[in-house]
Formats: structure tokens, sequence, C-alpha cells
């Protein structure tokens, strides 16, 4: 959870790389809302107010096969931390992304550096595959039967159509989920999903969780929940910044 200042709030951002040796870790994050745009405004050197972490269970990592690893837009930037666990505990790792276009796709260097296959997709077809992360996916689960797992991140809809897919495979799905968050101990519940007719907070319980227990339809509707303040919000700051 990181804050920019007193006056701000605090926003969920997973991390994408660690460099233990410096000390440093790595978030990437898409301007969508005042706290993003923030944060892209600061300078090298410059300083937020606070960060707190880890939260959250950690991913459950195990030397079991073939894991195939989903990583949708900014997704792609949490995926690649999982995936370079898996390749560490000595699992063979199945790199998929995608993004709208070429200049979206991220870690794209990174990945092929220890994936053991990377299959990218573009929606334009302007770079790889024309078409989505799922038509990738499913070629793999038809020709490879050792897959033990498959892991998705990014937007909702992506990591709910990987769900569905494959359900009928019969292969373990972990999806990694956004919900509103504001305090990330558990504490305010703001970010509740519903998981196999539960209620879990994914800041505490996940925010990783069985993609084919997840109801992805009532996570939809939470997401947009604050859509006309968050806007009013960005207004207003555009406003006083540029003025």
């Amino acid at each position: 959870m990181l804050r920019m200042d007193e006056h701000g709030e605090r926003i969920p951002l997973t991390i994408a790389d660690t460099n233990k040796e410096k000390g440093e870790i790595t978030i990437v994050y898409l301007v969508l809302g005042k706290s993003t745009a923030l944060l892209e405004s600061l300078n090298p050197g410059d300083s937020i107010l606070d960060v707190c972490g880890p939260l959250g269970k950690a991913t459950h990592i195990a030397k079991e096969g073939c894991v195939v690893c989903v990583g949708g837009g900014t997704g792609i930037a949490a995926m690649h931390h999982i995936a370079k666990g898996h390749h560490l505990v000595g699992n063979k790792v199945v790199a998929i992304i995608g993004a709208r276009s070429k200049d979206l796709l991220l870690f794209e260097k990174e990945l092929s550096s220890f994936a053991d296959e990377l299959l990218i997709s573009t929606d334009d077809g302007s770079y790889g595959h024309k078409g989505f992360v799922t038509d990738l996916l499913k070629d793999k689960l038809d020709t490879d039967k050792s897959v033990f797992e498959v892991v998705a991140v990014g937007p909702v809809p992506m990591m709910a159509a990987v769900s569905k897919l494959t359900l009928p495979y019969g292969v373990r799905t972990t999806v990694s989920l956004n919900p509103i968050m504001v305090d990330g101990i558990g504490m305010c519940g703001a970010c509740r999903v519903t998981v196999g007719g539960k209620t879990r907070f994914a800041c505490v319980d996940g925010p990783e969780f069985d993609g084919h227990q997840v109801d992805f339809a009532e996570l939809r509707l939470r997401l947009g929940a604050f859509r006309e303040q968050e806007q009013k919000s960005m207004e207003v700051w555009r406003s006083a910044n540029n003025g």
C-alpha cells in the first residue's frame, strides 16, 4: 500500500520485482486516478509519505512440474514476480502475456530471460498472435497435459475468461484479485469478494484465490462503485495543477 502525502489515500499495488542486495522493490502502475497521476508527477529522488507491506498471503509455490502464468496489461508485472518464483524452485514456466497493442506489452525481456516458453498476443495483431491470451492458453492446455496450475493476473474480464476456460480441463487456476482497498489490513472490509459462496477480504485472505470459485460478476460491479467520485477527484486535481 502506498500513500503519496498526508492528504492522500492509500492505494494497493503489487510488487513486480525485488532486489535483495540493494533493498529495492519494483512497482508498476497505470495512471487511472488522482493518486497514480500524483505518483507520475514525481521525479527521480522525490519521496512519498509511506509504503506499507508486504501485505496479504504469500504466493504458494512448490516444485510440481509445469505452470502456465498468464498476464494481461499491467498485471504482467505482478505475474512476472510469481513466474520468477516458480522458476527458482525448478518448475517449468510457460508465460503467456497479452495487451491491446505491442507498445503496451510489459516485461517481455525479463520473462524471456528465465521462462521456458514465452507466448505473446495483442488485440490488434501488432505483435505476436492476433487475439486474446485465452487463445494461446487453450492451445497449450490441448497439447500439454503436464500443466499442474494456471496463474492469471490482469483485468477482471481476462481472469474470468481464463478461469472459465480451464474449468473443463480440471487444472488448478489461481487468480490475483484487485478489488478496492482502503486500509489493507482487513479492518475496513472494502476489498470483500465472494469466493466459493463465502465473503473473503482480498487484503488479508488473498490477493490470490481459486479462480473457479470467484464471483467475477460481483467483483466487476464493486470495482465501478466509486467511478463518479474518482473522476471528480481527478478533475479537481488536474484543474488545480493546470491553474
